[in-house]
């Protein structure tokens, strides 16, 4: 619960002439309410999960843009492995000028008294224990995505996220970007029509990506947790790879999936209220980067979306990602009857559409879309490395801001990250199985061939 700056002047106002619980009273607040609210002199702590590159490239040097204005501070990172559990520390202490406590695992970080939230950003298949993890132990929690990548971690997330009422955001930044409202606004008041499909592509030509050679030569097993890194994966022998470059391997990781597919797809969520496909098929393999990985390098994927209660109705989405040649880059293309919507050049067209005279011949009324830019738009970088970009800065900033009014309406909250869960495992479930994915409601888990997906 919030309260407005003039109910927080009053609150002050009452507590020197009666005492808190005379001004709670008087606003209709219970003390409870007031005690997780966090007043502008009150200091929000810190602590990191993981110090990836992600954190270090990305999250990082958005969090510095912010945190003197909101009062945040880091005060400990948390990493298994010591060789980044000592970087973590050198780096944030010579970046905010003070000592930082680094720990050789969450058990150790969750004991520091005045840690307040945590900022996620450890492997793809750990991001659902760690949440699960921070919450019960009361902290506020900005998670990397993907979120999950089994329907059992996320559901136990979920639930977990839900009965904690902690202030919670995944990092689909997509959801904080300009021009994202503003599409999302366009079709959500109808202008656009209903949308009949989407082209998604994520296409790059990059060898080296995912892959960390140097670091594997490097690495000593007396130097890693490796036992606490399965969290809920089988346990398996030490392997260098698998810990480093893990994106590369199944069940570590749905790779393109998880990594790439989830940002767009989140956004087709938004944008048409829609929770997850219908059905998902998909196809791919490991086309050129034969070097043991188990994830694909090329994928294509076909999911339908449409509301549950009328099949009549709905559309398809198409995602597509290779490795290997970036013609044809990072698209979101998202058509109507009327035109279509361009989020890599931030444009509405009525491209392709149904024209005034042709739809008069036939009896019909056009959706006549009209061409414009969306002005606001901040732009979406779509490289390896995002750093400290626009929308990536705001959507750290929306997370600060939400955790300073212990507002859980974040720009993308739990419901966000479980919806864009079920939809790469019902990916990983087509692709991996060769068959058609479906989701069943009732028992909230991913359907091939009649039988649950599982690892």
């Amino acid at each position: 619960m919030t309260i407005s700056n003039k109910n927080r002047r009053e609150f002050l106002k009452l507590s020197m002439m009666g005492g808190a619980g005379v001004a709670l009273s008087a606003m209709g607040m219970p003390a409870s309410s007031y005690a997780r609210i966090l007043g502008a002199n009150d200091r929000v702590n810190v602590g990191v999960v993981g110090f990836s590159d992600r954190f270090r490239q990305a999250l990082m040097p958005c969090f510095l843009n912010n945190y003197k204005d909101l009062n945040f501070d880091i005060v400990a990172v948390s990493d298994i492995w010591k060789r980044r559990r000592e970087e973590g520390k050198s780096m944030l202490e010579g970046k905010l000028g003070h000592s930082v406590q680094a720990c050789v695992n969450n058990d150790e970080l969750y004991r520091i008294k005045d840690l307040d939230a945590v900022m996620i950003a450890t492997a793809d298949f750990q991001h659902a224990f760690h949440t699960i993890e921070a919450v019960n132990n009361k902290k506020d929690v900005y998670c990397e995505k993907p979120f999950a990548e089994t329907m059992e971690d996320a559901r136990n997330a979920l639930r977990a996220v839900k009965a904690s009422k902690r202030v919670f955001q995944v990092g689909t930044q997509r959801r904080s970007g300009r021009g994202y409202h503003a599409a999302a606004k366009f079709i959500q008041e109808g202008k656009f029509g209903p949308i009949t499909m989407v082209e998604m592509t994520w296409n790059v030509n990059q060898p080296g990506r995912w892959r960390r050679p140097d670091l594997v030569s490097e690495i000593r097993q007396a130097d890693v947790d490796f036992a606490r890194f399965h969290c809920t994966r089988p346990k398996e022998n030490w392997d260098p790879r698998k810990y480093l470059e893990y994106r590369l391997f199944w069940p570590y990781s749905s790779g393109i999936f998880g990594q790439w597919m989830t940002h767009q797809i989140d956004t087709v969520h938004w944008f048409s209220g829609l929770e997850h496909p219908r059905s998902v098929v998909a196809g791919g393999g490991i086309y050129q980067w034969k070097d043991g990985r188990t994830n694909a390098d090329t994928l294509t994927a076909v999911l339908e979306y449409g509301p549950q209660n009328d099949p009549s109705s709905g559309f398809q989405v198409v995602y597509s990602s290779r490795f290997h040649n970036s013609a044809g880059g990072t698209k979101e293309l998202y058509y109507s009857n009327g035109g279509m919507i361009d989020m890599s050049t931030n444009k509405i067209t009525p491209n392709g559409g149904l024209r005034e005279k042709e739809a008069a011949a036939m009896g019909l009324k056009a959706n006549l879309l009209p061409e414009m830019s969306l002005a606001a738009a901040a732009g979406v970088e779509a490289g390896a490395n995002t750093g400290g970009d626009d929308t990536t800065n705001a959507h750290v900033r929306n997370w600060m801001d939400c955790v300073r009014k212990q507002d859980l309406k974040t720009n993308a909250p739990i419901e966000a990250a479980y919806s864009h869960s079920i939809a790469l495992i019902m990916g990983t479930a087509a692709y991996r199985t060769g068959q058609r994915a479906t989701f069943d409601e009732a028992k909230q888990d991913v359907m091939v061939g009649g039988k649950v997906f599982t690892l």
